[in-house]
Formats: structure tokens, C-alpha cells, sequence
């Protein structure tokens, strides 16, 4: 038996966990049961809740616990706190660790006597196994609580995103963050590193799971994007500035994030206009159109300040008539046939894929479905913009299924006043005498379908060039062509309304 005479032995214990607790990613039980078997001379084995042994020094027989089940059973249920049996000629004292039940016991094999001072420092270290242990439970109760309050602000996020805040309510199964109380809200779009993001979530995330008056999202599309949603205070309100985080109080995200793009160079800000959460969509729209005018300015932050939206300029009633009518073969199929097309617009297939946990080629084999019903290449950027178009007049299924009225032709819809207007604001900054070349590049590239080297011939010029000169066409339209593609179907429509 080992020379237990220390009754301070458990410093030398406690000084090697907090040594290692940098080299090791969480209590490690091995290392405190390996270290008691040297200091009693012992064999020594840690048994879990499940009768398995979970840790033990070599010499400590594998079948030991078979042996002795019914007594253990009785330890791990809480009936008795400690007991000595024998196993293979040699006694093995076994004592039931922490308060919780099922429990785990702590076994001690010993051929002679077990000294006083070796049962007592066994006893003492089955207390820091049972505390390390209880450490160890409650980090994953909390990470596991992370990962589910991180599903629940993606699910918010989502159901803004599709129109429907009063279902974003009830998904929060009572707990309503503050943002779902707000009258309008703005999407900010934070470009930062990817391995910034969590860290970033975890630091401003309240003790209800939300971060304040607002949420943040990882992006499940784009690996650099962080997706804010930050209430619009009521024009009498102050922003609440700079307020470091602390255990009360959570800093509201509008400053929060301005301070970060201004702290770290490779950050970048787009923010929306203010929006009903009805309007979800349309904001973060906006920011991804905003983010792409962040990029280049001096404090890499915009804000969108681009014209309305075409659908809230063209005639109301006959325009949703229109799209009533365009969509009406989609009725045909089940509304998670229509959050596909929807999301498939504007996000990537992979990112839609992402999105809804499906794979890449049901994503594909439901956009083959849309394109057969409606009667058109949805891989046609002129028939996507179309589509787009009377996807965002009709935000749900159940306007599709509203009774029908007299449809007339797109075409009409394109030729009334606001929508020439809108037409002609956004592509201003692309007529001669400013950038002719840019204005050629632009409708060269929607006419070959967004294929940048076949634009490139038909220019006479080479894909880099048609790709810096788009870029360039981005920051005068307030538009994002390249990086998420998410203004394309405006350049489309306007192309199609102003043709000269």
C-alpha cells in the first residue's frame, strides 16, 4: 500500500487539474483515478450510472463489477452509501459518489486492510470525481442549450423571413423575444470571419437565449455573414450607445455592431431600411445589396438607400392579379415545394439544401417540378426575374389560392409610370455620358444569362474586365450582382422595361 501520511495529498491533486485544465477540453476523470491508485498503491476504477467502468488504473480487473451487480445497483440507486465485497481473493470498497441518482461509485481493490488515511483520501477524492463529474454534466447541459436556442433563433429567423410573424410567436413556445414586439426592424449583415461568428453570438446572448432587443444569426449560406435583426426605436427613442455587456443589461446591436466594423478591418456592415417584420425579406434584401456597397467605403458600413422595390410601385390590384395568375399552376404542389422556389431565387442550391435539411438534389428535382408547371427555363435569369417578381407580390400560399381576377399581361404591368420611373432611377448612373462602357457590360452580361466569359466575347474584352467593371456598376446601382447575385433580377426588369 503507498504512503498516504499527506493529508494535504489533494493539493498536489488539485495543482495538476488546474495545470492541465488548458491541455485537456474537460474534466478529466482518468487523470484524478489514475493519480488515487498511486497514492494508496490500489487498483482503483471509477464505475458510471450504467454499471460500466468509466475509468481505471491497469491493474483493476475489466468483469470486476459483474460480479458484484445486485450490490451495485443498490449504490447507484441511492439505498446504501458505501459497501466492501470481495472479488478473486481481494476486497474491493466501493462508495456511491454525488447526490444525484442514478450515481456513479467509486471502487477501491485492496489484497490487505485498507488504512484509515487511504480510505479517507479515497473517500475525499470521490468528491472531486463526483464535483468534476457534475462539471463536466452541467457544461453539456449548456452547450446543448446553446445549440437549441441557436435553433430557435434560425426558426425565427425564418418565419420572418417568409412572411409570418405571428408564427414566429408561437414557435417560441412562450418565451417571445422583445424583437417580435417591435413595429419595425432593420436587418444589419455583418461580413466578419467565420470562425467570428459564435463568438460573437455568445458574447451579446442574454440568459433567455436571445441577445437583448434583437437576435444574430450565423448565416447557414454564407460561412461570413452574420445575420442581425435590431428593432427601429420609435423616432422619440435614444439609442442605447456604447453599454458594455454585462449580467443585467445587453447593449443594443445597432452601436454594437458599428463599433466592431470600426475596431477590425475585416469586418464590413450592410444595413437595411427600417421594415414591418412582415417585410423580413425585403430587409435582408436590402442589406445583402448594402454589404456589397460596404466593401469599398472608407468605414467599410452602408446603409441601403436604393429605390423602392418594383412591386411596391406597380398598380396593386391588377399586379397581384397578374401574379395570381402566373402562379396558379403552383398550387398544385405542397407549400414546401413553394419555399424551395422561393429560397432558390436568391440563395444557391447547396444554401437552400442547408437551409431547409434536405439535399441538393431534392432542392433540384423541386425547381424542375416549378419549371415544368409554369412552363419555363427557371434557369433563365429573364424567367427567374419573372418569377421573383410575382413571388415577392404574393408573399404566401394563401394569396395563390385567393379567387381569381382579370390577369393583364406583364408587359402592361412594365409600361405604367412608377415602374418606368423605377427603371429609369436605377439605371442612371450607367448612361453615357458617365460610364458607357459600364452600361454595355451590364446588358451584354443579363443577356448572356449572367455568363461573364461569353459576355467577354461578345465585348471583344476579356472576364475579368466585364467582372471589375460589374463590380464597379454594383456600387453606382446599390445592387449586389456577384457576391450572392441578389440584385440581378432588378438589372433584369429594368432592362426589360428601359430596352434603349
Amino acid at each position: 500500500m503507498g504512503d498516504v501520511r499527506d493529508e494535504d495529498g489533494l493539493d498536489e491533486l488539485l495543482r495538476g487539474l488546474r495545470g492541465g485544465a488548458a491541455l485537456r477540453p474537460g474534466p478529466d476523470v482518468g487523470h484524478v483515478v489514475a493519480w488515487l491508485g498511486r497514492r494508496t498503491g490500489a487498483e482503483v476504477a471509477l464505475i458510471c450510472e450504467r454499471g460500466t467502468v468509466e475509468a481505471a488504473t491497469p491493474g483493476f480487473p475489466g468483469g470486476a463489477p459483474d460480479g458484484f451487480r445486485p450490490l451495485l445497483r443498490r449504490l447507484t440507486r441511492g439505498e446504501m452509501a458505501a459497501a466492501v465485497t470481495e472479488f478473486d481473493g481481494a476486497r474491493i470498497s466501493l462508495e456511491a459518489l454525488g447526490p444525484h441518482r442514478p450515481r456513479p461509485v467509486l471502487a477501491v481493490l485492496h489484497t490487505g486492510a485498507l488504512p484509515p488515511a487511504a480510505r479517507s483520501l479515497a473517500s475525499r477524492t470521490g468528491s472531486v470525481l463526483a464535483l468534476l463529474r457534475g462539471a463536466a454534466r452541467a457544461e453539456e447541459t449548456a452547450r446543448a442549450y446553446r445549440r437549441k436556442a441557436g435553433q430557435v433563433r434560425v426558426a425565427v429567423l425564418m418565419t420572418l423571413l417568409s412572411g409570418k410573424p405571428l408564427l414566429a410567436r408561437r414557435i417560441t413556445t412562450g418565451a417571445v423575444p422583445a424583437l417580435l414586439d417591435c413595429d419595425r426592424l432593420r436587418v444589419h449583415l455583418l461580413r466578419c470571419p467565420p470562425g467570428d461568428r459564435e463568438p460573437l453570438v455568445s458574447e451579446y446572448e442574454d440568459a433567455v437565449g436571445y441577445h437583448g432587443q434583437g437576435l444574430m444569426i450565423p448565416c447557414p449560406v454564407y460561412d461570413d455573414h452574420l445575420i442581425c435583426l435590431v428593432p427601429e426605436p420609435p423616432d422619440d427613442a435614444d439609442a442605447d450607445a456604447d453599454t458594455p455587456p454585462d449580467a443585467g443589461h445587453t447593449p443594443s446591436l445597432g452601436p454594437v455592431l458599428r463599433r466592431l466594423v470600426a475596431e477590425n478591418p475585416r469586418y464590413a456592415l450592410g444595413i437595411s431600411a427600417p421594415h414591418p417584420q412582415s417585410a423580413t425579406a425585403v430587409a435582408y434584401e436590402q442589406a445583402r445589396h448594402a454589404l456589397a456597397m460596404a466593401r469599398p467605403a472608407r468605414d467599410r458600413t452602408a446603409e441601403y438607400l436604393g429605390p423602392s422595390a418594383l412591386e411596391s410601385l406597380l398598380p396593386d390590384v391588377p399586379a397581384r392579379a397578374w401574379a395570381h395568375a402566373f402562379l396558379r399552376p403552383l398550387t398544385e404542389v405542397p407549400d414546401t415545394h413553394l419555399d424551395v422556389v422561393r429560397l432558390a431565387l436568391t440563395v444557391p442550391r447547396v444554401g437552400v439544401a442547408r437551409l431547409l435539411g434536405i439535399s441538393r438534389n431534392t432542392v433540384t428535382a423541386r425547381l424542375r417540378t416549378a419549371g415544368e408547371l409554369l412552363k419555363t427555363d427557371l434557369g433563365d435569369l429573364r424567367s427567374r426575374a419573372e418569377l421573383a417578381l410575382a413571388l415577392a407580390l404574393t408573399p404566401t400560399a394563401d394569396v395563390l389560392r385567393a379567387p381569381g381576377r382579370p390577369a393583364p399581361a406583364l408587359s402592361d404591368l412594365l409600361a405604367t409610370p412608377p415602374a418606368v420611373a423605377w427603371a429609369g432611377a436605377l439605371l442612371a448612373p450607367l448612361h453615357p455620358p458617365r460610364r458607357p462602357e459600364l452600361l454595355r457590360t451590364a446588358r451584354a452580361w443579363t443577356e448572356e444569362n449572367g455568363d461573364a466569359q461569353r459576355a467577354a466575347a461578345r465585348l471583344g474584352s476579356s472576364r475579368n474586365t466585364v467582372r471589375a467593371r460589374l463590380r464597379t456598376a454594383e456600387q453606382l446601382l446599390g445592387r449586389d450582382f456577384l457576391s450572392t447575385g441578389s440584385g440581378v433580377h432588378d438589372l433584369v426588369l429594368a432592362f426589360r422595361i428601359a430596352p434603349a
